[in-house]
């Protein structure tokens, strides 16, 4: 028995013409808000259970007697911690599915692979950081949380600096050059803002720090969110066939005629 499963790109499907966008467009729609409404829900319950201060003070930071706004500490304890593993679970399987649908979709349009190969393990490598930040959390298994951390961080900014120079390279239906200039500067404003994260850390600035962290987050969201513009162009089918289906369905036919 013979089975073949591949990835079928389709960007001139006649489905396609007739509609204005593929329904694959909402997969990181779905992922950038999804994850951003329950990363907002972990905080509210957070601050409500006088967890973490709030991330904007206006008695100041030196009188909030409470712990820095960190996203990990914020899930640190029940139920945030329920509703972040459950978030980030769900994240890192969109994640992952988008770097290999990404993949498939630039396959056939470069000529040399490997950029296009590292930028799919890169995703998977962050897509696995996630689930440990999310699953482990940083009072209970810190090493583990903090490996998480920075396989989250080191090839989250590595996936946005490739997917911007495979935008560019890819220029599909003509609009490399607008969507590589908008993720160039969110992928530029990612970088500033993790730099400035662990400059204020190593300041020990930790509630300014916090905030850095919470706008990274949401900027590598926003990144995610714009593999819409380009997912609306395709159709990504998985066919799987085997020997025996076929010689059955064909015997079928024959009968029938």
């Amino acid at each position: 028995m013979h089975v073949e499963i591949m990835f079928l790109v389709e960007g001139s499907n006649r489905s396609l013409r007739m509609r204005k966008s593929s329904p694959w467009m909402f997969i990181p729609i779905v992922t950038s808000i999804g994850a951003a409404v329950g990363l907002w829900i972990v905080y509210v319950i957070a601050v409500q259970q006088k967890i973490i201060c709030r991330l904007v003070l206006q008695d100041g930071v030196d009188q909030c007697e409470l712990r820095p706004p960190f996203i990990s500490v914020a899930a640190d304890y029940p139920p945030a911690s329920s509703f972040f593993a459950q978030i980030g679970n769900m994240a890192a399987s969109l994640v992952a599915a988008i770097g290999i649908l990404r993949f498939s979709q630039l396959k056939s349009k470069m000529k040399k692979p490997w950029l296009n190969i590292f930028g799919a393990l890169a995703s998977s490598v962050a897509a696995l950081g996630i689930t440990l930040v999310a699953n482990f959390q940083i009072s209970k298994n810190e090493w583990v949380h903090n490996t998480g951390t920075v396989l989250v961080f080191g090839f989250g900014i590595v996936v946005c600096w490739i997917q911007v120079v495979l935008t560019f390279q890819a220029n599909l239906k003509h609009e490399g050059v607008k969507v590589g200039i908008l993720r160039a500067m969110i992928a530029i404003a990612i970088s500033i803002t993790i730099i400035l994260y662990l400059f204020l850390v190593a300041q020990r600035k930790y509630f300014h720090g916090a905030r850095t962290q919470w706008l990274w987050v949401m900027l590598f969201l926003l990144f995610i969110g714009t593999f819409a513009i380009e997912f609306r162009y395709s159709e990504f089918n998985i066919q799987c066939t085997d020997e025996e289906s076929l010689s059955k369905v064909s015997t079928i036919i024959a009968e029938f005629q």
